[in-house]
Order: C-alpha cells, then structure tokens, then sequence
C-alpha cells in the first residue's frame, strides 16, 4: 500500500483522539498544490504552511525574515538576499540559492494555467548566485518592491520540481517544500492532510497532524463547528455571527480585511457577449466601452444597504483598491453615493434612455455571500432600468470561463496581500502585457496609457512619499474612470472552539502553525 495512504488512514481514524491533531474547516475551495498554478489566497495560505518565501508578513503585513535572513540594495538596481544556513528540504536536502533561482524562473514556464504570479518576477531582469546562500536580483531600473515581492513568490526545490508537472503536486511527489508541514494528501475538493516536519527551521508548530477539509457550503460549515467534528473554521457566514458570539463554547476572531470585492466591466470589446436589448437580441455596440454607462453601473449600487443587509455588518463600503491606512490610499476618493436618478441620466446621455439587459455572472463558493451579493446588483441595476439577470458559477469552473473574457460584468475580489496599492493597480488594471507580467487579472481587458506611465513611474520610485504620491494619481485616475467598480472590503472571520486560539490576519491566511492551544 502507498506510505501517504498509510499516513491518511491512520490520520482518518484518530483525528479526534489526539490533543496534538487539529481540523480546521476552509469556507474556499484549494484547486492545486502547486504553488505556482493560481494566485488565490485559498492556494496561496496552504502553500505557505508547505512551503515557505524569502520574506514573510505578520497578521498585519509588516515584512519579516522568511528564508532570507536578510536583504539589501547592492547600488541602484540590484537586491542581495542572504538566506539562512541549515534551512531542510523536507526530503532532507538542503535549501540553496539555486532553489530560489530555479523558483523565480517558474511561474512564467507554466502554460495553460491561472498563474498570475509574473507579476512579481517580470521586473527581475537577471538573477546572480554569489554563492550558496547569497542571490542578487537584477533589475532595469531601481525597484522599491523587491522585498514585498519576495514574500509572494513561494520557493520549491529544484530537484522535485524541475520536471514537475502540476499533478505531481497534487499527488505529493513534487510538493517537497521547507514549510512546517509536509504534504501527506491532498483530495481535490475535500480535503488536505498535512503532518509536521520534524525538520522545520522556524519555532515547532503544536500540532502534530492537522486536516484541513473544504467545507465551502455555510451551514456545514457552522454544524461541523457546532458538532466538534472541525477546532476552528473560517469566514464565518453574516447570518450566524451574532449567534456565534454568544455560545460560550466557542470563540471569535475577526480582522479587517484587505480585500475589495468589485466588478469588472467588458470595456475594450466592440461587442460583448451578455449586453443585449430588452427583447434579448444582442446589442450591435459595447455598452460599457462608454464610461458613462460604467459610472451609471456605479451610481445604481447602494453599497451600503449590501454591507447592512447582504454582509450584515460584515464588511466596509469600498472606493479604492486598499483601506484607509495602506500605503497609496487617497482621500480624494470616496465611496460613489448611491444615485439611482443620476445612473438613469448617464443612460440617457449615453443613448440608452429606456436602459438594455445584462447578465452578471460572479462565483458562488469563493467569497462571503458572493452569491447574494450578485444578486442585490442584479436587484439595484433592474431599478435603473438595466434588466439584469444573475449566473453564478463554482469558482474553479468560474475563473477558467474569465479568463477567456466570457464575461461581460464579472465579480472579483482582491486581496493586497503586498499591503501597497502598486499590486491591485499591475494585477488589475494595467494594460496587459504578458512580457511585462502586467495586468493577469485584467478581465476587462481596460487600457489606460496614462495609469500605465504612473504606475511605471511609481514602482520604479525609490522615495516613499513620491511613489505614494505617485500610486494615488494612478489610482485616482482609474476608479474616476471606472476601469472597475468596487463594492465593498470584508471583514475577516474565525470561530473555535474553546481551547484554541488564533490570531486573526488582514490577508485572509489561515495557518495552522499560527493555530495555538489555549
């Protein structure tokens, strides 16, 4: 019989027996293993606890030592990484600079795949090994990002990985990181099974083995808590939090959130392919290649009934790509008042006074009340007379579908994981350019020539307060213009049972090193 499903049966049957085994129930789907094939948190978190990156965040995204020690700028253009000595491969080979090479080079070998971690490598115009444990990082201009960079590129070993494909991975085989836990299974769309490694550089997790299972239906989510069947569960759902709070075997963790769930618009097509008239015939001309229509979308939203009523409180009406407080937020923007005579207006004048009909289409297992969030859009848009009907889809299946611009209004949510607002702006809205790694997530294929030379500018702007200046601009420029539409920012959830403690993040991760025993 094979050693991981000797592992998994024993892990079946004594999950609940053993203090030192924790089940954690995730509220998102975890589509791969391979920490290079799509840049989503629900990847991302799990990957971090089986692998690790050369800089890490804490619960607030301040920068911390990851498998670099340390890191400098070497003159204008270049940044020196020292990684830490001793660090052990879980197959007992020890990290070198090679490895790191090896992974900075990965992400833009994939074909076929999501991805969407170029961003972070493209900058990097030749990567030097000074020897073992020390690698420069070469760039054309000067690039302030590099740290906050390096802590969203995970490192594999070359030697599993270099003719690795994505399902090994999955099965384990390649999934040899230097992360606390070691890949013992992964069952897509149920269930992950990790097991400490022994070996680990950093501070010896609690936990033994821990089961991660993918419980993205709510109210299973919430019994399995209930029952005891799971210790600790994320994203709680708005219409149990209140009840949540008040049973005194549990406890609560909660935490702003970085990420804004928005829409993007079909602005670049000619013709898109869910805009039609209220008889159903497709519409000859793109209506949100006007951005009269696209700020009437924006003025028809009343964002904060969604956060009242859809979120229950849960969440932050939203007017930028990061909160108060992130590095490129503007004061000069606020969140679009919710207008609905002003949205028939912007209709009339741009040559639809009597409105056209669309359909919205968004996921439903991926982000808080997604679902029904689309579908109060929906409602608000029909008021404005945009006849509106709402497909949602599982995430996986709904990612695959925008990625080959299906879509005409498509809901996201992004998380600013790199705590700056450089990162929504190159992911999101940046005119795409796959050479550049610039604008992956860009489903609404919007180009902006302007924002483009901003953002240029910007990250390769080494004085903080000039970049900062300089991210506000673009930022300003884009949403004035609205190259997206944004909703809300949610507020993070964690429920436990008594005896467990966590401590609840910004970006969303939910890690079971950072799991205590209370």
């Amino acid at each position: 019989m094979n050693k991981n499903w000797i592992l998994a049966l024993v892990f079946a049957a004594s999950v609940t027996a053993s203090a030192a085994d924790l089940v954690i129930a995730l509220g998102a789907d975890v589509t791969s293993v391979d920490p290079h094939v799509l840049n989503a948190a629900p990847n991302n978190s799990i990957g971090e606890q089986v692998f690790d990156t050369l800089v890490r965040r804490d619960a607030r995204q301040r920068f911390t030592p990851g498998l670099a020690e340390s890191w400098r700028t070497v003159g204008d253009t270049t940044w020196e990484f020292k990684l830490r000595r001793g660090v052990k491969f879980h197959d007992g080979s020890e990290l070198t600079a090679e490895d790191v090479a090896f992974s900075i080079d990965r992400p833009a070998t994939l074909k076929g795949v999501p991805g969407g971690f170029t961003v972070f490598t493209r900058p990097i115009t030749q990567k030097v090994i000074v020897d073992s444990h020390t690698i420069q990082l070469k760039t054309a201009t000067s690039y302030p990002n590099m740290p906050s960079d390096m802590a969203s590129i995970i490192i594999v070993s070359k030697r599993a990985a270099q003719n690795a494909a994505s399902a090994d991975f999955d099965s384990g085989k390649a999934a040899v990181g230097t992360g606390p836990y070691k890949l013992v299974r992964f069952v897509k769309g149920d269930r992950i099974e990790l097991a400490r490694h022994e070996g680990y550089w950093g501070p010896k997790p609690a936990w033994d083995r821990v089961l991660f299972r993918l419980i993205t239906n709510d109210a299973a989510r919430i019994a399995a808590l209930l029952a005891g069947d799971v210790h600790l569960i994320e994203v709680i759902p708005p219409t149990d939090y209140a009840k949540l709070r008040t049973n005194n075997a549990l406890k609560i963790f909660t935490s702003p959130s970085n990420r804004m769930i928005f829409f993007h618009l079909d602005s670049d097509r000619d013709r898109t392919p869910f805009a039609f008239d209220k008889s159903g015939k497709p519409l000859d001309k793109n209506p949100f290649k006007d951005a009269r229509v696209r700020k009437a979308f924006s003025k028809a939203l009343n964002r904060q009934a969604i956060v009242e009523r859809v979120m229950e409180g849960l969440a932050i009406p939203a007017g930028q790509f990061v909160p108060e407080g992130f590095f490129g937020y503007t004061s000069s923007l606020k969140v679009e008042p919710y207008d609905p005579e002003g949205a028939k207006k912007l209709l009339a004048e741009a040559g639809y006074p009597d409105g056209f009909a669309l359909t919205l289409h968004g996921p439903n297992n991926r982000y808080v009340n997604d679902e029904q969030v689309v579908q109060a859009v929906a409602q608000m848009l029909s008021r404005v007379g945009i006849a509106t009907k709402v497909e949602v889809l599982p995430f996986s299946i709904y990612v695959s579908r925008a990625r080959k611009f299906d879509f005409t209004a498509a809901l996201l949510g992004w998380g600013v994981s790199t705590g700056e607002a450089s990162y929504p702006l190159r992911s999101l809205v940046a005119t795409f350019n796959a050479e550049k790694g610039t604008g992956p997530w860009n489903w609404s294929r919007y180009s902006n020539p302007r924002m483009d030379q901003l953002l240029e500018q910007a990250l390769a702007t080494v004085d903080n307060a000039n970049r900062e200046r300089l991210l506000r601009e673009a930022t300003e420029l884009v949403i004035n213009d609205q190259a997206v539409v944004p909703l809300h920012y949610q507020v993070n959830t964690w429920a436990s049972r008594k005896g467990y403690a966590y401590t609840p993040r910004t970006d969303e991760r939910t890690y079971a090193h950072e799991v205590k025993p209370q």
